[in-house]
């Protein structure tokens, strides 16, 4: 149960560990060797021979996460005492989730929007795919505040969740499943690469892994910010294309009283404030409190799933 702090103190103290080490980088460099082959370069109709071909490329990736995160966990286990094997886990754990660096990025949008408006944007083009180019100062402070709500899904709450219920080996293939998501889940062109049919299994094998965690931790962001209406939530919540980003961002933007946005695609939270200078960081602030919130969250479900193997077996 300690894994899960150890992999947050040690995300805090040290943070990403270099690129050629980074267990995510190898997924996606994996994802785009076998991407750039499966991807056509022009767009093209209905194709689901392109469809199953990619998905087998997903589940033959995913398995190989899976088979190599189960071995390291196994190895631990059999050749370290126990409390170290714990530590051990925590210390590979930390790889598939990412708080400070996320914290970190989100909050230097709004140093560079200090400095200018076209810094900021270039800034926000490292955590967003959208086309910054048009935004004003307001909807750049805005996708920031989304991007944190977002990806404090995605790399904080989901991960420890899967991690909770199958130890390593859920925690990797959820990462490996977002990463997925991310490079091939697009409806169009993107890289040079048309992803309609070739991402359409990875896009929806994310929106199934997330579909649990995205709930939490919009229930978390609501809990420490406290005032977020469930009603008002659920609405909010319903009016973005993805089943599961829209329920963080919607409880980010009811917590800090913020319209947020996606310009000719959604508004959350209408008839709130325009997003100030300020609330970039009071939204990195409620990310802290969720982050603190989750270990012992789910060392509690991690207990529940103790007890009912053992239970069980």
């Amino acid at each position: 149960m300690a894994a899960p702090l150890l992999a947050l103190l040690v995300d805090r103290w040290l943070g990403e560990p270099p690129a050629p080490l980074h267990p995510v980088v190898w997924m996606g460099r994996a994802l785009q060797r076998v991407g750039d082959r499966l991807a056509p370069q022009i767009p093209v109709a209905q194709d689901f021979k392109r469809f199953w071909l990619a998905a087998l490329a997903w589940c033959a990736l995913a398995a190989i996460v899976l088979i190599v995160s189960l071995a390291v966990q196994q190895l631990a286990w059999r050749l370290l005492p126990p409390a170290v094997a714990g530590l051990a886990v925590g210390v590979l754990l930390k790889p598939l989730l990412a708080w400070r660096m996320l914290r970190d990025e989100v909050l230097a949008v709004e140093v560079a929007l200090g400095q200018s408006l076209p810094a900021g944007r270039a800034q926000l083009a490292r955590l967003v795919s959208r086309d910054v180019s048009a935004l004003s100062a307001v909807q750049v402070r805005e996708s920031a505040v989304e991007s944190l709500a977002e990806n404090l899904n995605d790399s904080v709450v989901a991960p420890l969740f899967w991690f909770a219920l199958l130890g390593l080996p859920g925690a990797a293939l959820y990462r490996f499943a977002n990463t997925a998501d991310a490079m091939w889940g697009y409806p169009g062109m993107r890289g040079g690469r048309y992803w309609q049919w070739a991402g359409k299994w990875a896009a929806r094998a994310d929106d199934v892994l997330s579909w649990v965690p995205a709930r939490i931790t919009a229930a978390l962001v609501a809990l420490v910010a406290g005032g977020v209406r469930l009603r008002a939530l659920v609405r909010q919540a319903r009016k973005t294309p993805s089943p599961n980003s829209g329920w963080p961002m919607a409880a980010m933007a009811l917590a800090l009283g913020v319209r947020l946005g996606k310009p000719g695609v959604y508004t959350l939270h209408g008839h709130g404030r325009r997003a100030g200078p300020l609330d970039v960081r009071r939204a990195a602030r409620i990310g802290q409190a969720v982050v603190v919130a989750c270990v012992p969250l789910m060392a509690l479900l991690q207990g529940l799933v103790w007890w009912m193997e053992g239970k069980f077996a």
